[in-house]
Order: C-alpha cells, then structure tokens, then sequence
C-alpha cells in the first residue's frame, strides 16, 4: 500500500473505534493505572457488563498524566457522551454501569471531565480542568487518547505524515527545519538538536547509527516510561526522521529492562512498521532504509551519559570515557553517532508534521516549545504534565499540581532529579527554562519535579541524592568514585548529630571539586543537591551542626521523647499506647 491508502485504512479503523455504536470502556493501562489496579477494574466491569447481558467495547489506553486518579476509566455511551471517572474502584463500577450505561445518567458527582463534542451540564470538559488548561500536549499528544498497540490510531492522528514529509525533502533541509524549530535536547544539558544532527550528518563514514536514549533512572521520574507505554510510534517515527537526516542506516532503543511494558509496545510497534514500510529497505520509494533494535539496559544510572550507553550496546561495561571523539565523530562501533532521548524524538515527529514555526511559537527565545514534568513528592496532583517553556514554578505547584498536599507550606522543589538542584520558595515566580535553572544551581535534566513542603528537612534530602549517585558512580575517575562517598560521609554524620563546624566548609570545597573534575554527567553534576541547600538552607546545617537539632524533626537521630513528670498523672496510658515501647515504669509513681 501506499501512504494514502494506509492513511484511509486508519482513518476508517479510527471513525469505527469512535463511532461508539455500543458502550465503550477505555481503561488507562500504563504503568501507573496497573499499579492502581486498573486491570482489576477492566475484569469488574467484563464480569459486571456480562451478568447484566450488556455488550460493550473494551480498548486499552496509555497515561493521561493524572497519576493521583488512578485507575482513570472513560465510559462512552452510544449518543456521544464520553465520560471520565478517577479512582474507580469495584463499587463504583456497578454504580456506573447501572447509573449511566443503563439509565444514562453520567452522575456529575463522580466524574472528573468529558471528551469529544458532547457536553454535559455539571462536567468540565478535559482540556478545562484545572490540571491541563496550562498545559500544551506536543509529546503527549496521544497519551491516553489512543490504543498504544494499534499503528492505526496513530496514523489517523497524524503520525507518520511527518516522516513522509521528510522522505520528499533532502536530508539537510530536515536538519535545518529541526534548526529552525528551536528544539534543544530534552535529556539533560539542552544541546540544540538541529547542530548536534548536523555534526553526524557532515562525518563521514562507511556505516552510521542513531539511539534513542530511554534508559530513564532518575528517582521521581517516569516522563520517558508513560510516553513509551502511550504512544512507542510518535517516538519510533521521530528516531526514522533522524537517522534520514544523519545518513543512519541503523537505529537502536536503549531502554532499560524495568520498563516491560515500554518494551513490548515498543517491540510490537517495530512489527507494525515493518509490516507498512515505515521501516526496511527503500522506504515507499525513497532509495532510504533503516532497522530499528531494542537493547535493554540492566538498570545502571550512569548509562544514561552517552558515551556509557554505547559501551553498552556494544557488550562492554558501562562506564564513560574522555571527549574528544564526540559520538558525532566516532561513537557506536568507532562510527559517527546520534543520540537524542525519548521526548525530543517525540517532538520531532510533530515537528516535521505541523512545522518549524508551530513549535517554536511556543516557549522562550533561548527555549523553544514545550516541556515534560513528571510531579512527585508533596502535592496535591502528582503526575505527568506538558507545558510551555517559560511557565512559572508556581503555575506549575499551585494551579497545575494543585498546591501542597494538606494545604502545608512550600519549602523547596528538586528539578532534574539527583543531578538537579533544590529550588526554594523565593524563586516561586521564576521562568522554568535552560537558563533561568542554571542561574539558581539547577538544570531541566529529563523533567523530574520533587517537591517538598514545611516538614523536610533538606539535609536528610541532600542526603537522599548522595545516597542514589555514590550508588550509581561506576568508579572509573577519582573525583566522582571517591568523592561522592566523601560528600556522603559527611552528610550522614551531619544527619546524626555528629557533624562538626568545619563540616559545612569542607562540604563546598569538596562539592565544587567533584564537580569541577569528574569525567562525565553524574560526577559533575552530582554535588548540585549538597551545594544548592547550602546555599538556600544553610540554617538547617547550622541547626544540625551547632544545636544538635533537626528543624524539621526527620532526623531520628536527633529525636528525643521525654515525659514531664510535673504533668504526669501517673494513668499508664502513654506505656500502654505506645507503638516502640519507648516508655518504662509503672502506674503510681511519675
């Protein structure tokens, strides 16, 4: 077939699947909605729709982003009415199936929004809520909107329309229109993606490959994951566009093996491709052929750095070696290399589709399009959200993420994960670019957000960091092997009321060190949690150091419970209540 005739094949398949002849469940099945039991509810409602002789549809869907709804399950009804319900557990399945399968009621009490042109008095509708209104889906374009293993639904959304483009245009246009676009790097440092494809384009070679970067480790982050559970052909068909653009007969996914359900759609979406040519020889026609190889990764942080990653793929160690070379000139195999991470091939397929200009419509000048966040830790609305570059912190805590869990004050957030710096309250109206980070000791990374509030103590969180990358060092420089178990040692005694005055001098030389002479990514960036609460809480090490004291009252070493024997009554109440048994003595005396 050609294109257009695969377009027209997916675009009936796409009016059949919405046309919702009968009722139709679509469960969010990602890795966050199986972990709330989502499975389990598909089973609930299969079992109750049966005992009731209903026949309904039943599709699974990827990750809307709205992880504290979980299970989110939409019910669409013949008529047009589609309804999204959060939290559904077995009660509410029969509470909906009765109510609004049966009866038509959609019961606005229980519903979070609506999809589609159908409005319903009492529900907003999706793009309404106060969790997206903010937002601006590119990468997430498709999350919980189509069948993740169905190639179709995506071709009638658009995909792959964008490869086709880039068939009939010269390579070296294709780079200049990602130029163009603005699109920088979104793994970590931000390097401009148009330059860096450009490099691997003008080495030359007898063989040159391209990677996708999905090996994701950072603690608090799952952009990556839910984007390959929801839509694995919007990132396989931005990895196609490159590897035309560099010249790159050969591509690779590196994902790391604690991401199943990511590698089987990924593996099933390879298939798919295969079977409609968007991979192979002389794709429809173009002289261009590519291959696509997944190779799991066995959990190692530090093959996130490139350099490691492809040591990796190639059977040896994962552990970074010194630039120059760049990948772009000798990488995999000794031969010119490109290697960009889940999200920016994901906006790439977009890109080519709608245009240079639409993307770089949004964001800063120095920071072009839109950003993925994975919100965790202390808020009200944890999950995965899309949004402008140049939004405020605070529009992303309090109006997207909903503000602080319990209504507790803001404290600091963590962005870019254990490489990333702690970012307190005073830079609440702050832009969230490459550079506005980088101004406060902090970096974008892959997207990780952490946020604390009033009941953390930021010793205990520098602590926590140093505690995953002195783990995940692999020990090839000095300077990050040794000095992130100094760092650590250090912080550990602070954390237990061992910590002396000299301690906080020798925690910013030390840090400055690491980070100035370590050989890659980790090393150099993983002081930034220690440095930057230094900097912005500097009275909590002061608290810990010269009063023996925890502010926040984490710490346990620093706990101590007394009783006031003027006060006690002597009843035995406390003994008898107390969970550790920390309490001795009997009843009578105090």
């Amino acid at each position: 077939m050609n294109f257009e005739e695969i377009r027209k094949k997916a675009n009936r398949e796409w009016e059949r699947f919405n046309r919702l002849e009968r009722p139709r469940i679509l469960i969010g099945a990602a890795t966050c909605g199986r972990a709330a039991g989502a499975l389990e509810i598909w089973e609930t409602f299969k079992k109750e729709l049966a005992s009731r002789s209903i026949e309904a549809d039943f599709c699974e869907v990827g990750d809307l982003g709205m992880c504290y709804a979980e299970p989110c399950i939409e019910i669409g009804v013949p008529g047009g009415k589609r309804v999204l319900y959060g939290g559904v557990d077995d009660k509410m399945v029969a509470v909906l199936v009765e109510d609004f399968i049966v009866k038509g009621d959609p019961r606005p009490d229980l519903a979070l929004c609506t999809f589609g042109d159908v409005k319903i008095e009492g529900i907003p509708a999706f793009q309404d809520l106060p969790m997206i209104d903010k937002q601006v889906r590119v990468v997430l374009r498709n999350s919980g909107i189509i069948d993740p293993d169905n190639i179709d639904h995506y071709i009638a959304r658009g995909g792959y329309s964008g490869l086709m483009k880039c068939l009939k245009m010269k390579p070296e246009d294709v780079i200049e229109e990602i130029k163009a676009s603005g699109l920088r790097g979104r793994g970590g440092a931000g390097f401009p993606t148009g330059v860096k494809w450009g490099l691997a384009r003008n080495s030359k070679a007898d063989a040159k490959y391209i990677i996708c970067n999905a090996d994701e480790g950072d603690p608090g982050a799952f952009m990556d994951r839910a984007v390959l559970e929801s839509d694995p052909h919007a990132v396989l068909e931005g990895l196609v566009v490159g590897a035309y653009a560099i010249g790159a007969r050969y591509a690779y996914v590196y994902a790391r093996a604690e991401y199943p359900l990511a590698i089987k759609r990924l593996e099933r979406a390879i298939r798919q491709m295969e079977e409609y040519g968007f991979l192979g020889e002389n794709l429809f026609g173009s002289g261009f052929g590519v291959s696509v190889k997944i190779k799991q990764g066995a959990g190692a942080f530090v093959c996130g750095e490139e350099t490691a990653l492809m040591a990796s793929i190639e059977g040896r160690r994962g552990m970074p070696r010194p630039r120059p070379p760049f990948p772009a000139q000798s990488g995999l195999h000794a031969r010119p290399t490109n290697i960009n991470n889940v999200e920016t091939f994901a906006n790439v397929s977009e890109i080519m589709n709608r245009g240079a200009a639409w993307f770089a419509s949004y964001g800063t000048e120095k920071s072009k399009g839109t950003k993925t966040f994975a919100l965790a830790g202390k808020i009200n609305r944890t999950g995965l959200i899309e949004v402008p570059m140049g939004i405020t912190l605070r529009d992303i805590i309090f109006n997207v993420g909903g503000g602080i869990l319990n209504d507790k004050a803001f404290k600091a957030i963590q962005t870019g994960g254990p490489s990333g710096g702690c970012i307190p309250a005073k830079f609440l109206d702050m832009q969230v670019d490459y550079e506005e980070l980088a101004k406060v000791g902090s970096i974008m990374g892959s997207g990780g957000m952490i946020v604390m509030d009033e009941d953390s103590c930021m010793v205990d969180i520098a602590r926590y960091f140093l505690t995953f990358t002195e783990n995940e060092s692999c020990g090839k420089c000095t300077p990050c092997r040794m000095g992130t178990q100094h760092l650590l040692r250090l912080l550990e005694e602070i954390s237990e009321g061992k910590g002396r005055p000299e301690h906080v001098a020798t925690l910013e030389k030390l840090g400055k060190a690491v980070r100035s002479t370590s050989l890659c990514g980790l090393g150099q960036t993983a002081p930034n949690p220690v440095l930057t609460t230094l900097v912005h809480f500097r009275d909590e090490y002061e608290a810990h150091i010269r009063e023996q004291r925890c502010p926040a009252r984490v710490c346990k070493a620093m706990l101590t419970y007394a009783i006031d024997t003027e006060a006690c009554e002597s009843c035995g109440l406390c003994k008898k209540d107390c969970p550790v048994e920390a309490i001795t003595g009997s009843k009578k005396p105090p």
